[in-house]
């Protein structure tokens, strides 16, 4: 089995010139001499510049091709939010069968929100005190799901 070794020519190919150096960089061109190189240098660097940039955009356009397209974005609530856009399709839905029942309808929707109570989590935070986040009914919030209330659930009823 042969020993691979680094070729390095004694001639230039460009001008036959023999070419003398100490050390071989990677930098340094091993086919030209140091006049010719510098002749040359611009076409030296210019072929693996174009390569390299090539196959960049090659890969960016062949990454967004085949990239999936996001499912949309679908946000479901309940029908008795009070959120900004549930209140928006109460209101549609509530104008669609008003015209068929007259103003039994809007009469409804604002006895629905009314009978509906707003409380306060009331868990106990890190800091001891508690939590003022407001909820639909008696229960806790996202985050202190499972907790106990550290106040009655009288006083943790909002009132407006």
């Amino acid at each position: 089995m042969p020993i691979l070794t680094n070729y390095r020519p004694n001639f230039c190919c460009e001008c036959g010139a023999k070419i003398v150096r100490l050390r071989w960089f990677v930098w340094t061109s091993r086919r030209f001499c140091d006049k010719c190189f510098r002749a040359l240098a611009r076409a030296h660097w210019l072929r693996p510049s174009l390569t390299i940039l090539a196959l960049v955009v090659f890969g960016v356009l062949v990454g967004r091709g085949c990239r999936r397209v996001p499912p949309p974005l679908i946000i479901e609530r309940t029908a008795g939010s009070t959120h900004g856009a549930s209140s928006g399709a109460n209101t549609t839905s509530a104008g669609a069968t008003q015209s068929n029942t007259g103003a039994s309808s809007t009469n409804s929707d604002t006895a629905q929100s009314a009978t509906e109570q707003l409380y306060t989590c009331g868990a106990r935070t890190k800091k001891g005190t508690p939590c003022s986040r407001r909820v639909h009914g008696p229960v806790r919030c996202w985050q202190h799901k499972g907790a106990k209330a550290i106040m009655p659930s009288e006083k943790l009823l909002v009132k407006e």
